[in-house]
Formats: structure tokens, sequence, C-alpha cells
């Protein structure tokens, strides 16, 4: 929250206890009784009013900081690194990540399913929303960790799984991340950090259709399924050792 924001929530919350405290001193209280005899009732009734759109406002500021300091603490990226289920075990890793949904994006159906996505005729990319906390992790962080899990030099594949449902792409929430998407890449490719240059796409975020239940927490949930014991497994090692300062306490 902003700094002046905060401070107008303070002073707000401190008005409204003073207000509300009975526990005044007695000689205010006195001099509250001897003010409001010499005051005729026209001017009391107007007081009243007055005071009582002042409690109306202050209630209303303060409602409106704490849902804004509230909604502030979360905020969602979405990426397409080939296979939802390897991207989605690494992101889960990251202290500061909430939540990490599996599903699909920038596609030309509605509702699609896992059968349709996998013919790579559909459009749209497997791709994970993560939900997390500015405060403990930026978007800056996800994206080294985006860049660092896959080969973004990949077109339309990653490893063995080919198709354009594997793709590596971006999908921006704002200008903000656009901006940064665009700067890393830039960076990235200037400095030679692979072999080939990065085929990642940006786009704007659309729609994004959540898998169904099995595919979430998938290899939490199968640890010993072929796929997430020899493929995912050695990549979140790996993931592990470049993040270790930046995972969560188990």
């Amino acid at each position: 929250m902003p700094l002046h924001e905060s401070i107008s929530l303070n002073f707000s919350r401190v008005f409204m206890n003073r207000i509300f405290n009975r526990s005044f001193d007695p000689q205010l209280i006195i001099l509250r009784k001897s003010l409001q005899q010499e005051i005729d009732p026209y001017k009391k009734l107007m007081m009243k009013k007055i005071f009582l759109s002042i409690i109306f406002v202050m209630v209303v500021t303060i409602t409106f900081a704490e849902k804004y300091h509230n909604g502030a603490k979360r905020d969602t990226a979405t990426f397409a690194a080939g296979c939802f289920w390897c991207t989605q075990a690494q992101f889960q890793e990251l202290r500061g990540v909430e939540s990490v949904i599996s599903g699909f994006i920038g596609g030309h159906t509605k509702n699609p399913t896992y059968e349709e996505v996998s013919t790579g005729r559909t459009g749209y990319a497997e791709a994970c929303n993560i939900i997390y906390d500015p405060s403990l992790i930026s978007y800056d962080e996800l994206l080294a960790a985006f860049f660092t899990m896959h080969d973004p030099t990949e077109l339309n594949r990653q490893g063995n799984d080919v198709g354009t449902q594997y793709r590596s792409a971006i999908f921006y929430h704002n200008a903000v991340q656009k901006a940064k998407a665009v700067y890393y890449i830039e960076k990235l490719n200037k400095v030679k950090a692979y072999k080939s240059k990065i085929v990642t796409q940006v786009t704007p975020f659309t729609v994004f259709y959540k898998a169904k239940d099995y595919h979430q927490d998938f290899y939490n949930k199968n640890p010993n399924q072929h796929y997430c014991k020899y493929v995912i497994q050695p990549e979140l090692e790996k993931f592990r050792k470049v993040f270790k300062d930046k995972l969560k306490q188990h």
C-alpha cells in the first residue's frame, strides 16, 4: 500500500477509536457538557448531522482502504512452458507463490478438453496461472524461474513433447508485465544466454480454461507415475538447486 494511503488508514482508525472510546478524560467530558448547554437546539442538530457525516465518510474510507490493501496482496502471472504438469510442479516450489492452476489459453474453441488440446489443432497452449504475493516474490523473479525451467528457444516443443500446445509463451495481464517480458527476452538474446534466439511468444491474457481436477497438483499426487518420475523429477531437482534460496520451507 502506498505510504499516503497507509497513513490515511492509520489516522482514520485512530480517530474512530477516539470517537468510540468511553474512557475520555473527565475534564473533557465536563467541558463538553458545559458547551452543549450553551448551544441552541438548531446548532446542536446541525453539529449532529456534521458529526454523523464525518463518521460515514471515515467508515467508507476505512472500508475502501482495507479492501484495496487486501486486494493488492495477490497478483497473477500466466506462463506456458511445455507440459503444464512440469510447469506447475516447479512454480509450486517458490516462496510467495500461493497457488498454481493448470489450464489452457490462446486457442480458438470454447471449453477445450485435454484430449482436444493434445491434437495440436485447437491453438491452445498448456499453461499455468500463478497466483502470488508480490511482497514475497516479484514478477521479475517469476520470469527468471520461467526462463530457467524450460528451453525458450525450442519452437512448439519441449524435449519429446511436440506440438503448438507445448509452445513457450508469456500471457501478460498488464502493460508492466508486457514491458518486463519483452525487456528480459531482448536482454537474454543480447548476452546470448542461449545458443539460439528465444522464440517465446508475448501475448495478452485472454480466456483461461482450467483443466480438470486430475491435472491439478499432478506431480505431487502421482510422484511414481512414469512421466513424473523420469521427466518431471529430474527437472524439479535442477530447479531446486538454482532457486534454493527462494523455496518454500516444507
